[in-house]
C-alpha cells in the first residue's frame, strides 16, 4: 500500500467517523426547530392579544424590568435572542451538506461491487438528511427574520416614546 491509498483510507476513515455525531446534530436542530415554530406561533398570538400585557412583546419587557437600559442594551438583548434561530439557520445546511456527502463514499463503493441494496441504504440517508437540515434551516430562517422585525418595531415603539 502506497503512501498515497493510506492518506486516502484514513481521509475515508475518519469522515465516516462524523456520520453518527452529523446525523445527531441535523436531528437536535430539527428538534430545535420545531420547538422555536411552537413558542413563534405562541409568541404571534400573544402579540396579536396585545392588551396591557406585555407577554410577546420581550424588548418591552427588559426595559420594563430594567428601566434605566440603553438602546444599546436592549439592541444587545435582541441579538442574543435571535442568536440561537440564527445559528441553526447558517448550521443546518452545513450539516446537511456533510451528512449528505459522508454517506456517498459508501454508496459509490457498493455500487463499484454491484451491492445495489447498500446503495440504495446509503442514499436513502444522504438525501434524508439533506431534507431534513433544510426544512429546519428554512423554518428558524423564516422565524429570526419575523422576529427581528418585531424586535426591531418594539424599538422603535420605545424611541418613539422617548423611554431609552
Amino acid at each position: 500500500m502506497n503512501e498515497s491509498s493510506l492518506i486516502e483510507l484514513l481521509m475515508y476513515q475518519i469522515g465516516q467517523l462524523f456520520l453518527m455525531p452529523v446525523l445527531f446534530l441535523v436531528a437536535t436542530l430539527f428538534a430545535y426547530a420545531l420547538y422555536s415554530l411552537g413558542t413563534f406561533a405562541v409568541q404571534a398570538l400573544q402579540r396579536r392579544r396585545r392588551g396591557d400585557s406585555l407577554a410577546g412583546f420581550p424588548l418591552l419587557a427588559y426595559h420594563r424590568a430594567k428601566p434605566g437600559s440603553s438602546v444599546d442594551e436592549l439592541d444587545l438583548h435582541a441579538h442574543k435572542m435571535l442568536e440561537p434561530a440564527r445559528l441553526a439557520s447558517r448550521v443546518a445546511p452545513m450539516l446537511g451538506l456533510v451528512g449528505t456527502m459522508i454517506p456517498m463514499g459508501p454508496a459509490l463503493k457498493s455500487l463499484a461491487d454491484g451491492n445495489l441494496a447498500q446503495v440504495s441504504g446509503n442514499l436513502t440517508v444522504a438525501f434524508s438528511v439533506v431534507t431534513i437540515a433544510l426544512i429546519a434551516a428554512s423554518i428558524t430562517y423564516w422565524i429570526s427574520n419575523v422576529r427581528r422585525r418585531w424586535l426591531a418595531e418594539e424599538l422603535l415603539e420605545l424611541q418613539s416614546e422617548g423611554r431609552p
